[in-house]
């Protein structure tokens, strides 16, 4: 397809072609993926079209493996609709026995009774995890600063300047990073995640078990939970803003409609880091509340650019989830994962990065000028509490780099070695 927009991660695709058998992308509708699939397959058959998956379906009742014929890789669009294909890829890749012969994609994970029933697929699938665009995807980011070379010690930062400016960066975070968006004008790419919450809380959310949702309900743990993004808050003060907002509905119902929003890859939750630098009662090992594009908590609300422009304080918690999207994509490229340390003492660091190779980053967001030196101040307060910690027993390392990840216009480094990065300028 000439007018591909090449993703981040298109190359572990290409590499776990070479090394499994199936290479399985899961992640939210409209992100991209079965674009991206069929930049790799030969083949390939859509079960989520509701004019081909019924007959799908019936040929599958008699002999499943008719759909697994076809030119490798052979692309199984939304796999979850025909769960019983999973094991017929298995047992079709031990039987040829070499690499890169199915690409699956998936918007919803499988209820549990089926996951059951289901092989793991270990040896014989990798899994790649797909997102909303990044900035630097979208083309918004420069790319001036790259994580990669952050992680390595290789970075020199001289004033390296983001194009994105504070209203700019308003509007980017209620567009997302939806590729049907980048191919619309600016106002009616806006509406693409309001027709992904449509679409959403109307149809997907009732099609994972095939039992009927309420939309209005849906839209309100929506609503509640945008309110609460980039925090701690638990589950019971979700609800209690649920419950004073909706009416009366059970914890339990909400529960289930919490769980399939994680089914359909809505929810990305931040999990804690839990070193042992106090005692296990301080540390807050709640996840961090977060959506898999800062664009759905905006259209949840009703926000236009400007609006969350004028609200700072709404504008900051997005723009830190819009950073967790951008982080956890580069640093799943270069090998590692994010989370996130908090405790009672008000000690915070927004995002801890890990990489495979065991070096590891703290990193602080803050929207504006006005907030780097706080979180300059929070990362030597975290790195006191580590050299501290150190002095009666060494049990954590030192952090190989310390970052302030923001919405302003330039990059330097500070006396100490933090680095303060626009988001602007990031990749990976």
């Amino acid at each position: 397809m000439n007018n591909y927009i090449s993703r981040i991660m298109d190359d572990e695709i290409r590499r776990k072609l070479k090394i499994t058998g199936s290479v399985v992308i899961k992640g939210p509708k409209w992100c991209g993926k079965t674009t991206t699939a069929k930049q790799f397959a030969k083949s390939d058959i859509d079960l989520q079209s509701s004019e081909t998956s019924n007959r799908y379906k019936k040929i599958a009742e008699n002999d499943i493996m008719l759909l697994l014929e076809g030119n490798k890789p052979k692309l199984i669009d939304e796999w979850q609709e025909i769960p019983q294909i999973w094991n017929a890829v298995r047992t079709d890749v031990d039987k040829q026995n070499k690499p890169g012969l199915y690409i699956l994609t998936g918007s919803t994970t499988p209820k549990d009774e089926e996951t059951k029933q289901l092989h793991s697929g270990v040896g014989r699938m990798s899994f790649v995890e797909m997102k909303p665009m990044t900035l630097f995807e979208t083309e918004d980011s420069n790319g001036s600063v790259s994580l990669k070379e952050i992680r390595d010690g290789n970075i020199k930062l001289s004033g390296q300047t983001s194009d994105i400016n504070y209203e700019r960066l308003a509007y980017l975070t209620c567009r997302g990073g939806w590729p049907s968006a980048l191919k619309l004008d600016e106002d009616a790419a806006l509406d693409v995640s309001k027709e992904y919450i449509k679409a959403l809380t109307e149809s997907d959310i009732s099609r994972v078990d095939g039992r009927n949702r309420n939309p209005n309900l849906a839209n309100h743990i929506l609503r509640s939970y945008a309110r609460n993004v980039s925090t701690v808050e638990s589950d019971k003060t979700l609800f209690e803003d649920i419950q004073y907002n909706y009416g009366s509905v059970s914890e339990s119902t909400l529960f289930e409609y919490v769980n399939i929003l994680k089914r359909l890859y809505v929810i990305d939750e931040v999990e804690s880091w839990n070193p042992n630098l106090r005692s296990k009662t301080s540390i807050r090992t709640s996840p961090k509340k977060g959506f898999i594009d800062p664009s759905i908590a905006t259209a949840a609300m009703d926000i236009s650019p400007k609006e969350l422009a004028l609200d700072p304080e709404t504008f900051g918690l997005l723009f830190e989830n819009l950073v967790y999207r951008d982080l956890s994509v580069y640093t799943r490229k270069i090998g590692g994962y994010v989370k996130h340390y908090r405790d009672r003492y008000g000690l915070e660091c927004d995002h801890v990065i890990h990489f495979d190779n065991g070096k590891y980053g703290l990193v602080q967001t803050k929207l504006g000028s006005s907030g780097i030196e706080q979180g300059i101040e929070k990362l030597r307060q975290l790195k006191a509490l580590i050299i501290e910690k150190n002095k009666k027993r060494r049990t954590v390392k030192e952090p190989d780099f310390m970052m302030v990840v923001n919405g302003y216009d330039m990059a330097y480094t500070t006396e100490d070695g933090i680095l303060i990065v626009p988001v602007g300028c990031l990749r990976d």
